[in-house]
């Protein structure tokens, strides 16, 4: 996400620029099929994890905060170093990092497809490489950070599912890569979406986002 002054600028010199971010994260919602091969829901509550990565965290936070059995969702960093681990470094698009979110969910409530359901089908634009509407560079980049080989096979049969219907205008070009580590981002990107919905960069990228998961998949939607 650009900062609030660059982000000021943005708006008064090229205000269709804004309109273009929405334009594209409204092309790129649809409600996509449930994955053919997913894990089963659990039997009892618990807790595991999803890493995420699709443009901005605030907007992915944003979706998952609203997602039916999702206990937590944190914005950080993955893919680089913990001693590369912050939104200064990060921001330069030089550090391996791509910024993510950390879903933390009950099995017994919702599965890691469905969590990735979610993900490609309003979360983020998963045809687009190394940007999300104005937001460009590898750390914007898409990407699902695997925990296991469980999550690496359903990642990868649900993109070969996805590309293989067509259901998009372009081939998905998100990485499935192995988590190396997850490092939570700086306090005041957390929860960003929801303190400040009057952010010009939130009501046109990220807003539309959580509407789209109540239009497209309300029965994942926390709110009814």
């Amino acid at each position: 996400m650009a900062l609030p002054s660059i982000l000021l600028v943005a708006l008064l010199l090229v205000p269709a620029l804004a309109f273009l971010s929405c334009d594209r994260a409204n092309a790129a919602a649809v409600a996509l099929p449930n994955p053919a091969f997913d894990a089963p829901l659990a039997s009892a509550p618990g807790r595991e994890t999803a890493v995420l990565a699709g443009g901005c965290f605030w907007g992915i936070q944003l979706v998952f905060q609203h997602v039916k059995g999702v206990l937590e969702a944190t914005s950080g960093y993955s893919g680089g170093s913990a001693a590369q681990a912050s939104y200064e470094r990060v921001s330069m698009g030089t550090t391996g990092h791509a910024e993510s979110v950390q879903v933390v969910y009950d099995p017994s409530q919702i599965t890691y497809g469905q969590i990735l359901r979610v993900f490609f089908s309003v979360a983020h634009d998963p045809t687009r490489r190394d940007r999300q509407g104005a937001d460009v560079g590898a750390q914007y980049r898409s990407a699902i950070f695997y925990n296991g080989e469980g999550q690496k096979r359903i990642a990868e049969s649900y993109i070969a599912q996805l590309n293989q219907a067509k259901l998009f205008p372009e081939p998905i070009v998100t990485q499935v890569v192995p988590l190396q580590e997850f490092y939570p981002a700086e306090d005041y990107h957390q929860n960003y979406a929801t303190q400040h919905p009057s952010n010009p960069y939130i009501q046109f990228n990220d807003l539309p986002k959580l509407g789209q998961l109540r239009q497209f998949l309300p029965e994942l939607c926390s709110e009814k």
